[in-house]
């Protein structure tokens, strides 16, 4: 079983930066990807950032440049430093697992407004 527990979100305003945390526990795996999706009001959910087993990222076209992720493969989290937020940024954020399936967290708030 694998549990995902976001932390990090909340009120910024445009032009800031936000730093968001994943903490994974159970059956981890290195070599499984570990990333990023987002829903805002009325939207798809999108992914926003993906991290592999070699530590590269990829990023939706959205927020290149702009955002950075990155894995502690000891302790199993995955973080996403946000800058140059927009309030377009505004959404509900969801880390993932990807082990075969899916597993996602509860999601934490980022809300970009002034």
């Amino acid at each position: 079983q694998v549990q995902l527990v976001e932390s990090g979100g909340g009120l910024v305003q445009p032009g800031g930066s936000l730093t968001l945390s994943c903490a994974a526990s159970g059956s981890i795996s290195r070599f499984n990807p570990m990333g990023w999706y987002r829903q805002a009001p009325g939207k798809e959910r999108e992914l926003v950032a993906i991290i592999s087993s070699g530590g590269s990222g990829k990023y939706g076209d959205s927020v290149k440049g702009r955002f950075a992720i990155s894995r502690d493969y000891a302790k199993n989290t995955v973080s996403l430093q946000m800058n140059s937020l927009k309030p377009e940024d505004t959404a509900v954020y969801y880390c993932f697992y990807r082990a075969g399936v899916d597993y996602w967290g509860k999601g934490t708030l980022v809300t970009v407004s002034s």
